[in-house]
């Protein structure tokens, strides 16, 4: 990286045009600059004035001064701690004098102060701050509610789990009792077994011998009405039995009755009229 280009504001010689001449005419002289300041500087006291040029209190840590070198600017926590030191050690010299000088330093209990805002303004800022305050309150509880229900659902789930995992062993407990005990009573399903057997042949015995003793005497007292069921079915015989059998009756052509060819036939007395005269009988009662 190549050096800054020398600075026209060297000490004792500035010109105009801003190159550097040990020959020229306007000088800066530092008496001349000291006779000027002394003209204008105003001869107050220091009570007027107040002010103070001193250094960093001791830090309290080391029980020294440290110089403002020993600060890393980059830092922020040294820098603002340079910077509280050193106020610091202004108000430990300034106020002795001020006590000394009899000026007060603390404020009166009845002190009133104009505010820079109006009240109005004031009240504003106080209803956004409330306003806040309860977004946040309210912002607070709703993530609260909803870790208690991720809760209360993980609880649910883990008791759900445990009363299925729970009746699994109770089930297979059971099926394990209930196997050890048919192998220990195996002796007594072969005595039922055989019993049932016994039954079902004592049952069989009396279905071939027909009716049980209630039914043959109520037979016997009341009397058999004969087959029900299927009574009326027809048979090879009433299938071949035409005697009863009349053509006249069957075709319609026996005494009183009207056929298509049929003589001194009655005329049927609810016959319909037709649509003509349905007609016509509604004409005439307009």
């Amino acid at each position: 990286m190549p050096p800054p280009p020398p600075s026209p504001w060297r000490r004792g010689s500035f010109s105009d045009s801003g190159s550097d001449s040990e020959d020229s005419s306007l000088s800066d002289s530092e008496d001349g600059l000291k006779q000027c300041l002394a003209e204008f500087r105003q001869q107050l006291s220091w009570v007027e004035r107040l002010d103070v040029t001193l250094g960093p209190v001791a830090d309290p840590v080391s029980q020294s001064a440290s110089a403002s070198d020993d600060v890393d600017p980059e830092n922020d926590f040294q820098r603002e701690m340079s910077f509280y030191r050193q106020a610091q050690a202004a108000v430990l010299e300034a106020l002795p004098r001020l006590r000394k000088l009899q000026v007060p330093t603390r404020r009166p209990d009845d002190y009133f102060a104009e505010m820079a805002k109006s009240d109005q303004q004031m009240q504003k800022i106080r209803q956004k701050l409330k306003s806040k305050q309860e977004a946040m309150e309210r912002s607070e509880k709703a993530k609260q509610l909803r870790a208690m229900r991720k809760y209360g659902k993980k609880v649910q789930v883990e008791v759900l789990q445990r009363r299925q995992k729970e009746k699994k062993n109770m089930l297979n407990a059971v099926k394990k009792y209930q196997k050890g005990l048919s192998d220990k009573l195996d002796f007594l399903d072969e005595e039922q077994t055989s019993s049932q057997g016994n039954k079902k042949g004592n049952a069989n015995q009396r279905t071939k011998k027909g009716p049980n003793a209630k039914r043959r005497y109520k037979n016997q007292k009341f009397g058999f009405g004969g087959k029900k069921k299927g009574s009326k079915w027809n048979t090879k015989e009433s299938f071949n039995d035409v005697s009863s059998f009349q053509s006249k009756v069957a075709h319609n052509k026996g005494p009183g009755k009207g056929g298509r060819g049929g003589k001194g036939g009655k005329k049927a007395l609810n016959k319909r009229p037709g649509k003509r005269a349905r007609q016509k009988m509604k004409n005439r009662a307009r």
